[in-house]
């Protein structure tokens, strides 16, 4: 039998779930409405809100029939990490969106764009409540600094993957380089945390913990490297081109340098943070 829980949806965070469906639902639903963009931004936004709406409903679902309850894995855990990377999801999608798709009298568009800004605070205001509620049990990795970088590290990647284009970096081995590097340590980010979501680190023949120590500083490296070389060879006698419009190739190879300077910063928190849990902060 299935017992329903009305706290859940009465309390201010369900309160804010709801707000956030309902929000998220009016963004994508106001973005269908229009002209659809081929442009891989415009597809982004569009997954945004509706994997933001999707789980919200999801969630509220479950706590609602009290089913979260049961499940397998530490549900604080979970809907904290979902909060904080639809809070990030939503933040760039607010920003991509108005950036490339609106203008001044595209009254849907200038809608979608204010909605998903009301969209990120809820988010935002989510992450806030389930920390100021947790019940002080031992958080689960995706809420942790080294759950949450490594989460910010595959949402920044991703971007630069949806960003490339293969006559950016074709013909040029220092470009080819970086493209090895978005792809190596996207690829070993996403392993790691599956890794330590399954709790089979402890299967490893040897420290896990030093293993992944020596992944971030390398990751750490390889991006401060990409981080110079990415600029450096692609703007090289590559101006922005007079018909360029408001999103072209050479606004990719712009995204893909933010994005690059941003997980260059976040991986070497992350191996600096490491160092620090390992050898400092674990002896205490």
């Amino acid at each position: 039998m299935v017992f329903v829980n009305f706290k859940s949806i009465t309390q201010p965070l369900g309160i804010m779930r709801v707000m956030a469906a309902i929000v998220s639902c009016m963004c994508f639903s106001l973005v269908a409405s229009v002209k659809p963009d081929a442009s891989p931004y415009w597809g982004w936004c569009i997954f945004t809100w509706v994997f933001c709406f999707f789980f919200t409903l999801i969630i509220l679902i479950l706590e609602f029939t009290n089913v979260s309850t049961k499940v397998p894995f530490a549900w604080e855990d979970f809907t904290a990490a979902f909060a904080i990377l639809a809070s990030v999801l939503c933040l760039f999608a607010s920003i991509l969106y108005p950036t490339f798709f609106t203008c001044n009298t595209c009254y849907r568009q200038i809608g979608a764009s204010v909605v998903s800004w009301i969209c990120f605070a809820l988010y935002v205001a989510q992450v806030v409540l389930i920390h100021l509620r947790s019940t002080g049990q031992n958080s689960g990795f995706l809420s942790t600094p080294p759950g949450i970088m490594k989460m910010l590290e595959s949402f920044f990647t991703f971007l630069i993957f949806l960003s490339l284009e293969v006559s950016q970096y074709s013909g040029s081995p220092a470009l080819n380089w970086c493209v090895a590097v978005y792809s190596l340590c996207f690829i070993f980010a996403i392993a790691i945390t599956f890794l330590t979501l399954g709790n089979l680190t402890v299967y490893f023949p040897f420290s896990f913990e030093k293993f992944a120590i020596v992944y971030n500083v390398l990751a750490a490296l390889m991006y401060i490297t990409a981080m110079v070389i990415w600029p450096l060879y692609s703007f090289h006698n590559n101006k922005r081109p007079v018909d360029c419009g408001r999103l072209c190739s050479w606004d990719k190879l712009v995204m893909i340098t933010v994005m690059t300077i941003f997980n260059s910063i976040v991986y070497t928190l992350d191996a600096i943070y490491s160092i620090l849990l390992v050898f400092f902060l674990s002896n205490e």
